[in-house]
């Protein structure tokens, strides 16, 4: 295919600018360097950013505030078995992150990897290899020696490897675009020696020991041929194609192909919002919520662009373009981006007329989060001005070292490479790393444990340790095909992932390690709570009398609720093959054999246990990609700018509070907030409350979480493990809702609701709370939030802040259905709960006293012992109250619809149990239940195709330190002994009770 000879001879002859000719050429290995060994350069690095405030990105562990700078790069000296094995100078090429294939230590285990592929391999009428460097600026240099050959760079062994796939390969190419779909890397455009590539899509599936090369039939139109454009995969589904030169102009088209939708097909996109200009030689990077950033590039006039846009795709199907916030500190094109986490990596660049983008500039970060851009020495306010001279040379080693263009960057968790490019009229052969520090102090400890590995041990040749891939994305399992719109349920079998990503295991490994046996603390477990029982009675007849008297009437369909029997048949609504004994789900209802288990034995995720996906199997991995509701999408509420005031009350408690990886509990107890600010708080919050109605109307996916009792460090390890609500983790895709009992029995039950709160007034849409039985000032004056309360901020404002809060409690919803087919509560359906609409016909604010039977028994009933237990029977929690057995919970069910009940309010030993043949989960999320009950705590994943998987996470082992060593640990374990002693807690569901005990439920 010819090219315009527009494109084979641009104005300024740069050589960086220049396409691929029709020449051939042999893979030149440059001689090496002899680099400063990483170590060393990171300590240099700190001590020449020791003045900077923020600090430099190339060294240094500590925790900094503030946006971090950009890092520091250093050279790898990576090993190869033979000359062939390196992929040799060239620019124009691509470097795709594929990650680990299988398990660690298991036979077939294939690590993290780097995927080298084509670039141009010889400058035309310049000797790569000689090495002789000619003027940057000269006329008549052009790239030749376009390849079509794979490299691949090993992260676990620190080696290059040629690798020779099986199947048609891609023609030789250039100035293409490549991006990972799971072990997959899919090749599109560029320009060859014949001109301009074919636009067919070439994937390398790199699941198996062989590669293989193929070819994705793709129908319709589509972006055509063309190369300096860009190609990301979006949200795990889209893959999105942007801009380049189809050798006539530049372009500023948009297409995307849904790879959840067959026969593949090419979509243009006309986004909504101010994009970018047509241009070239850009690029792009996709963050983990979806959001996509277009970087740079050059117009159509050959001008270097600043500006950066960010497009995403709202759940109402409409795409967007945005704006992103900063300044950049330099106009560049022909560089490299690449995101970890939400920071997008910049690394060198061209300006035209051989100028390179150098000096603190070369080095950018764009921190989404915080909304800014910053160079390795401080956060951009005004675009840089220093010198660009072609030529320039002396200065910071490490910053000279990414004054290039033409190269190409990949991220392997907190770690940045950087291979080849060209700079002055010389291809480079080198490969460079930094690690992200910020992304580094909220990833997984796999992952950072693997990059201060290789910090340690570049300089011996070696990378080691296991890196972890952190995908902060739900990703359920793929499912066996079921009826349209079911829900499956996951049991758990899988053992922890970094991100959310696991293989298959055996289902014994689904319980939980170590010893289930009975300590002394159980005693308290299989006690009476005779208090609790004592303070739930008054409401409780104050219930019964409004009813009584004619103050809350029932419609007349429910009005033999109370009246059902122990013996009540289940209705022959009921789907036909769920009512005989033998059939324990009905039809469309099954329940799925994988969940996600953190290790009793480790502290934190354990990484490296990648799910493979092929693209036949795209279908099932859709993902919603979304930023923000149609009632957000407003052209005043920018999509990277999410985030309220920098001054905001929720803000500060997010940035205080909302650390997944590192919050420790205060020495101090006074609470970082004082009144007003609560005040303003609650004062927030109430408003969305108001707003809400009483049962919730929700989409999946979402997270839902079970009973938190203040255990603050349990919330924290969950968002760690499994995903957190933050710009840099999950918010933007999947939402959270929180079943309720916040507060109470643990010790940090104002950092949990203050943050939960706090969450819920920065994503209103996106965070959903409802009500437990101890968001009620009756309960929680006699389980410890009050005490706290006190405790913490003084006895005058300690009480007006309990008070406050306990009246935005009044305002809570009650309940969430989500999809029409999950129904979530904090407690049951009791006796009198036979339709959705009871719920919703409850008016608020309302206060426990004041409620009806109804609000009785949906935040304080309780399933029965097991399924063989049906009707109604009374509650040990205290008289008045009821179990419900399972003929209740299918009654229900079929009344409404529904086809599963997600409740709390009742601690179980694996943090969830299934209750009346899987039509109802208990959920609970703290582990250790009131430092006795030694119980897993769980969260469910609803996945977008009604997948339930439970994931969970185990007790954290006895501190090794003493408590004269740990204040902390001596203010807790003395919070939960005399708290425990005076007002036992409820007994784990399941668990024996002591017989003839005057504490025990039964004497009760």
């Amino acid at each position: 295919m010819d090219v315009d000879s527009a494109t084979t001879a641009e104005a300024d002859h740069d050589p960086s600018e220049e396409p691929v000719t029709a020449n051939g050429g042999a893979v030149h290995l440059s001689e090496s360097q002899s680099p400063l060994p990483l170590q060393q350069q990171q300590e240099n690095s700190d001590m020449n950013n020791s003045d900077s405030g923020d600090g430099g990105g190339g060294g240094g562990g500590g925790v900094v505030a503030g946006p971090r700078c950009a890092p520091s790069y250093s050279v790898v000296n990576a090993l190869m078995d033979k000359k062939e094995d390196g992929p040799g100078p060239r620019c124009g090429h691509t470097l795709t992150a594929v990650p680990a294939v299988g398990e660690e230590g298991n036979p077939g285990y294939i690590g993290p990897r780097l995927i080298l592929f084509g670039g141009a391999t010889a400058l035309e009428g310049n000797s790569a290899a000689s090495g002789t460097p000619t003027s940057a600026g000269s006329a008549g240099i052009r790239l030749a020696g376009a390849t079509a050959d794979v490299h691949c760079y090993d992260a676990l062994t620190n080696k290059w490897t040629r690798v020779t796939p099986i199947g048609e390969p891609p023609t030789p190419r250039a100035a293409h675009v490549a991006t990972a779909v799971g072990t997959m890397v899919v090749i599109q455009g560029g320009i060859g020696p014949a001109g301009l590539s074919a636009e067919d899509l070439h994937v390398l599936d790199l699941t198996q020991q062989r590669p293989r090369w193929h070819r994705v039939v793709v129908h319709g139109p589509g972006p055509g041929p063309r190369y300096g454009h860009v190609m990301a995969l979006v949200g795990q589904r889209y893959l999105i194609a942007i801009g380049g030169n189809d050798g006539k102009r530049p372009l500023a088209d948009v297409w995307a192909l849904d790879t959840a939708a067959k026969p593949y097909e090419w979509r243009k996109l006309e986004p909504e919002g101010e994009g970018p200009p047509p241009c070239m030689y850009a690029t792009a990077s996709a963050r983990s919520d979806g959001l996509l950033l277009l970087c740079g590039g050059r117009d159509a006039n050959s001008v270097p662009l600043a500006s950066a846009y960010g497009l995403a795709k709202h759940r109402d199907g409409r795409w967007e373009w945005a704006i992103a916030p900063g300044v950049s500190p330099s106009s560049r094109y022909q560089h490299a981006a690449v995101f970890v986490n939400a920071r997008l990596h910049v690394s060198g660049g061209a300006l035209g007329g051989g100028r390179m983008v150098e000096d603190s500039s070369s080095v950018a970060v764009l921190d989404t989060a915080a909304g800014v851009w910053c160079d390795t020495k401080s956060v951009v306010t005004s675009p840089r001005t220093g010198r660009y001279s072609a030529d320039a040379a002396g200065g910071d080693a490490s910053v000279e070292l990414t004054r290039r263009c033409r190269h190409a960057a990949a991220a392997v968790g907190d770690l940045i490479f950087i291979y080849g490019g060209l700079r002055g009229g010389v291809l480079l052969d080198d490969l460079l790393v930094a690690e992200d520090l910020a992304a580094a102090e909220t990833t997984s400890a796999a992952s950072h444990a693997a990059a201060a590995a290789a910090a340690s041990n570049l300089d011996q040749g070696r990378l080691q340790g296991r890196y972890g891939f952190t995908d902060d994305r739900t990703r359920a399992s793929i499912p066996d095909p079921a009826a349209d719109g079911a829900v499956v349920v996951g049991s758990p079998v899988a053992p922890p992932v970094n991100g959310d990503i696991y293989t298959d295991i055996s289902t014994e490994n689904a319980m939980l390690q170590g010893s289930r046996a009975l300590s002394k603390g159980v005693e308290y477990l299989v006690e009476a709570s005779a208090a609790e029982a004592e303070a739930i009675t008054a409401a409780l007849a104050a219930a019964k009398a409004r009813r009584v008297n004619g103050e809350v009437e029932l419609p007349d369909r429910d009005r033999g609720a109370e009246a059902t029997s122990s013996g009540k048949q289940i209705s022959t609504q009921i789907k036909p093959d769920s009512a005989g004994p033998n059939n324990s789900v009905p039809a469309g209802v099954r329940l799925h054999h994988r969940a996600v288990v953190v290790a009793a034995e480790t502290g934190g995720a354990l990484g490296g246990m990648v799910r493979q996906l092929s693209i036949d199997q795209f279908e099932n991995e859709g993902r919603r990609v979304s930023y923000g509701t149609p009632e957000s999408a407003t052209a005043a509420r920018k999509l990277l700018d999410r985030q309220m005031s920098i001054h905001s009350v929720a803000k500060k408690v997010i940035a205080h509070l909302l650390k997944p990886r590192g919050w420790k509990p205060p020495v101090r107890r006074q609470f970082f907030l004082d009144c007003n600010e609560i005040a303003d708080l609650c004062d927030c919050a109430e408003r969305i409350f108001a707003s809400e109605p009483s049962v919730l109307q929700l989409k999946a996916p979402i997270k839902i979480f079970g009973d938190l009792h203040g255990q603050f460090g349990d919330l924290m390890r969950l968002f760690d493990e499994y995903g957190s609500p933050s710009t840099a983790g999950d918010i933007a895709y999947i939402d959270y809702l929180f079943l309720g009992d916040y507060v109470d029995r643990g010790q940090h039950s104002m950092e949990t609701i203050s943050l939960l709160l706090a969450l819920k007034v920065e994503h209103p849409h996106q965070v959903h709370l409802i009500r437990g039985n101890h968001e009620a000032a009756d309960i929680n004056a006699l389980f410890g939030f009050r005490i706290e309360c006190i405790e913490r901020m003084g006895e005058r404002d300690g009480i007006w802040t309990w008070h406050r809060i306990n009246r935005l409690f009044n305002w809570l919803p009650l309940a969430a259905l989500i999809e029409k087919k999950i129904i979530c509560m904090h407690g049951g359906i009791g006796r009198s709960i036979n339709h959705v609409e009871q719920i919703e016909n409850i008016q608020r604010p309302i206060a426990m006293e004041a409620g009806s039977i109804v609000l009785m028994d949906l935040l304080w009933s309780d399933p029965t012992e097991n399924d063989s237990v049906e009707g109604l029977r009374p509650n040990a929690r205290g008289p008045g109250l009821v179990t419900f057995g399972p003929d209740r919970v299918m009654e229900f069910c079929n009344n409404n619809d529904l086809q599963l009940i997600v409740r709390a309010h009742e601690c179980v030993m694996d943090g969830f149990e299934r209750f009346a043949q899987g039509h109802l989960i208990t959920l609970f999320s703290a582990t250790n239940y009131c430092g006795t009950a030694n119980n897993a705590g769980a969260i469910l994943v609803l996945g977008r195709d009604l997948v339930v998987v439970p994931k969970l996470i185990h007790p954290l082992p006895p501190a090794i330190s003493s408590p004269e060593t740990s204040p902390e640990r001596l203010i807790e374990d003395t919070w939960m002994q005399e708290l425990n002693a005076n007002r036992p807690p409820t007994p784990t569901r399941g668990r024996p009770q002591v017989t003839n005990d005057r504490g025990s439920l039964a004497w009760i």
